[in-house]
């Protein structure tokens, strides 16, 4: 049997995640080859709010794999739209990594210690956002380009500190340059945030079959739940919205925030069930934030 093909981005943190994934597959007695495609989102020097929205990391990638060029499409999920794609399937989520957000500084100073004014590098509008609303007294400001230049662009100055999400570090084996883990009460992550999503052609049996054993269960339920919320929601991976579910023994808690781009304007609800209902649970809450006007706050930076 032909090896399974694996299509990735050529970034340090997608090889690596590419590269687990073969590993994983190869211990399970599963031949694999990796294909390294360049994306938008690798070649955009501008903010990403600008430079053609949704997809910039995953177009390509997903491209290919309807033209049969490679098997599989390893994402950080937090990247990848919550519209299917005709022909393509979410086949796995394995094990999820920390959720969280995390600050590096210069000269390890926590956020809440930064001076007034100080520069915070983010390209996220829902870190953006809540950091405002955190503290409307520092100045943020957009930040482009994979950990290690952003890492050289705050030892050069252009920057105070800079955020970034704790699971790349911390499977880049960077956390040491951590000044501080963010508290999710005051940052809640991205949808699919610390996830990754394993996707293939819908009638690939094998490549179905093979995935599905790096299948984690309460991970799959978890992101399930949160993309249903940001699919409701008609919101995009850019626009300023937060959620984090988590299943405990099958229950499944979900937690979403909507926020103006400014901050000053915070929608938060939560909801619970049990984990084999996740999309009607992120349905639900969708539903629920619109009805307080979730619409309008996320209108903004469409």
């Amino acid at each position: 049997m032909n090896p399974i093909r694996i299509g990735t981005r050529g970034s340090k943190l997608a090889l690596w995640q590419a590269e687990w994934v073969s590993g994983q597959l190869q211990q399970r007695g599963i031949d694999t080859e990796l294909i390294i495609i360049s994306t938008q989102g690798d070649t955009t020097t501008g903010p990403l709010s600008q430079g053609g929205g949704q997809g910039l990391f995953t177009k390509e990638i997903q491209r290919e794999l309807l033209d049969r060029k490679v098997d599989v499409a390893v994402h950080s999920l937090k990247d990848l739209p919550t519209l299917p794609i005709d022909g393509l399937v979410l086949a796995s989520v394995p094990c999820r990594e920390t959720t969280s957000d995390c600050l590096i500084s210069r000269g390890n100073v926590k956020f809440q210690q930064l001076p007034v004014g100080a520069k915070v590098g983010t390209g996220s509008t829902r870190r953006a956002a809540q950091l405002r609303a955190w503290r409307p007294d520092i100045e943020i400001q957009d930040i482009r380009g994979n950990v290690d230049s952003r890492l050289r662009k705050l030892q050069e100055g252009q920057y105070d500190a800079i955020v970034l999400a704790a699971a790349g570090l911390t499977r880049l084996k960077l956390l040491g340059n951590v000044s501080e883990i963010l508290d999710q009460e005051r940052v809640l992550p991205a949808v699919g945030q610390g996830a990754l999503g394993l996707e293939c052609r819908r009638d690939d049996e094998n490549a179905i079959q093979s995935l599905q054993k790096l299948n984690d269960n309460a991970s799959q339920a978890a992101v399930i739940a949160e993309r249903e919320l940001l699919r409701t929601l008609q919101a995009g991976c850019l626009a300023p919205v937060a959620a984090l579910a988590s299943v405990v023994h099958d229950e499944l808690k979900l937690r979403a925030r909507v926020l103006s781009i400014d901050g000053t304007q915070i929608l938060e609800a939560s909801a619970t069930g049990i984990a084999s209902e996740a999309v009607r649970i992120g349905n639900r809450l969708g539903q629920q934030l619109i009805e307080q006007g979730a619409g309008q706050l996320i209108a903004g930076p469409r």
